[in-house]
């Protein structure tokens, strides 16, 4: 799978992604463009998956219009996402295309 981390996605989560291509917006060139225009530019690019934590992003976008499954996680804070890691790891198993799965982080 080809994954791409939004700008507050830690980045040593890819480590725990090791069977699957993953790249971050910036490494792709993406890092200034909003979640409509990041949307677009991972799915013209091939991607199946955007991993984020901006929470509102459901909201904003038609997400049921895009092919691009979305993991969104509750915070930023890598030491709390690596200590459910293996929540993560599932949710990526799982993704459907167009699909949006949410994980709560405590």
């Amino acid at each position: 799978m080809r994954i791409v981390f939004d700008q507050g996605t830690p980045v040593p989560l890819r480590h725990c992604l090791a069977d699957h291509l993953v790249v971050t917006a910036f490494e792709q060139g993406c890092s200034t463009l909003r979640n409509g225009e990041l949307l677009a530019a991972v799915e013209r690019e091939g991607f199946d998956l955007l991993v984020t934590t901006d929470r509102r992003l459901k909201h904003q976008q038609n997400l049921g219009a895009r092919a691009i499954g979305i993991i969104v996680l509750s915070t930023t804070s890598w030491p709390r996402i690596r200590a459910v890691e293996h929540m993560v790891v599932a949710a990526v198993q799982n993704v459907a295309p167009a699909g949006l799965i949410e994980i709560e982080i405590p």
